[in-house]
């Protein structure tokens, strides 16, 4: 591996087999994408492919084509999601790693060699992820308590909210054949989703350093443009509950997990006044208590 890390990029900028698949999906976003791929250019670690999926952008995204022509760039017409999006650069990359940068994100021009590093050091390890820096409206904030990160078995800590960052990840590619791709039926979530996956799997690494920085406030962020995030955290456990190799001790953590989320989306709908809602969140509470005591056992994994 350390070969890889000094090798250079040839031909077209690229090398035959990249170490690394940068993979950068993005929609109207062509300020922040300019500034994003040149964090990408930036790195020190030079053996990579950048990966960028232009998910149907109606503003001047396409002519960053002529400033990036190093970059593999693919086009689509209508804007199908990121999730859809990133699993169209997962199906492209040659890379026996992935990583990802959203386009409102940047990356520290030592991210990969770090993590490349780590990965050499540690070949036990499947994926690892990076500590990072926030900035909201071009201000730095610190994180609340409950975005703190963790290293080794995160299931219980991955339940309550998302606490990896998509462009802090480095992950082998194989690791997909395993755990699936992202759900492109979740419109929000859909990395909390996959996290969840990984793992109920696998241990995530987590590298103390400060190697991403997250860029928030501005309108098309999606947690800002959809409301009741839980609601679609609590498909994603209902999903990962019913998943054959999931151990009995982590499939009651989720059942509990799932329990707790509805509570909260039951006040909220009844609050609302959309009772419905309310009553589906309600009988999936009663379904999960009834749950907890019985399907857990019948999982018959340790």
């Amino acid at each position: 591996m350390e070969s890889a890390m000094r090798g250079k990029r040839t031909g077209q900028g690229q090398a035959a087999e990249p170490a690394v698949s940068v993979i950068v999906p993005t929609f109207n976003r062509v300020d922040f994408l300019r500034e994003a791929l040149t964090s990408v250019e930036a790195q020190t670690w030079r053996n990579f492919e950048l990966i960028v999926v232009d998910d149907g952008s109606s503003d001047a995204t396409p002519a960053l084509r002529e400033a990036f022509p190093e970059a593999r760039w693919f086009r689509r017409e209508s804007n199908g999601g990121v999730s859809s999006a990133r699993n169209l650069g997962i199906d492209a990359a040659r890379g026996q790693f992935i990583c990802f940068l959203d386009s409102d994100d940047l990356w520290t021009e030592d991210k990969l060699q770090k993590q490349m590093r780590w990965m050499e050091a540690h070949p036990e390890s499947q994926v690892c992820y990076t500590d990072e820096i926030w900035i909201r409206r071009g201000v730095r904030v610190n994180p609340m308590n409950k975005h703190q990160k963790f290293s080794g078995d995160i299931f219980e800590r991955s339940l309550e909210l998302c606490i990896i960052s998509p462009s802090s990840v480095l992950m082998r590619a194989a690791l997909f054949g395993a755990v699936g791709r992202f759900d492109e039926a979740l419109e929000v979530c859909e990395d909390y989703d996959l996290w969840l996956r990984i793992a109920a799997r696998y241990p995530v690494d987590f590298i103390d350093d400060k190697l991403i920085i997250k860029r928030g406030g501005h309108a098309d962020q999606l947690s800002r443009k959809h409301w009741g995030m839980d609601r679609w955290r609590v498909r994603a456990i209902e999903k990962i509950i019913h998943e054959p190799a999931l151990s009995k001790s982590k499939r009651r953590l989720a059942v509990q997990a799932l329990s707790k989320k509805c509570d909260v989306l039951i006040s909220g709908f009844s609050k609302r006044g959309k009772l419905a809602e309310a009553e589906h969140y309600r009988r999936l509470r009663v379904k999960c208590s009834e749950m907890e005591p019985v399907a857990t056992a019948a999982c018959g994994a340790a």
